[in-house]
């Protein structure tokens, strides 16, 4: 029965990874487009940070999910 909750905290935690490439993507973009338009650095870093949030709640779920299939 311990094995199996360590098996699924770790399927569950899986999602931490895809969080992990969507926020490097994300700051990537804004390095890009502050790149190619210098004029708006302040709206794309405002949509930059919103969209951080997003993706980091999402990481934030799937700890969370984890720590309940370990601890529960």
């Amino acid at each position: 029965m311990a094995a199996a909750k360590y098996i699924g905290a770790g399927v569950a935690a899986i999602g931490l990874t895809g969080a992990g490439i969507g926020i490097g993507w994300i700051f990537s973009s804004l390095i890009s487009s502050t790149a190619r338009n210098a004029a708006l650095p302040g709206q794309l870093f405002t949509y930059t940070i919103l969209r951080f949030a997003l993706a980091e709640a999402t990481a934030l779920f799937a700890l969370m999910v984890s720590f309940l299939v370990l601890y529960s």
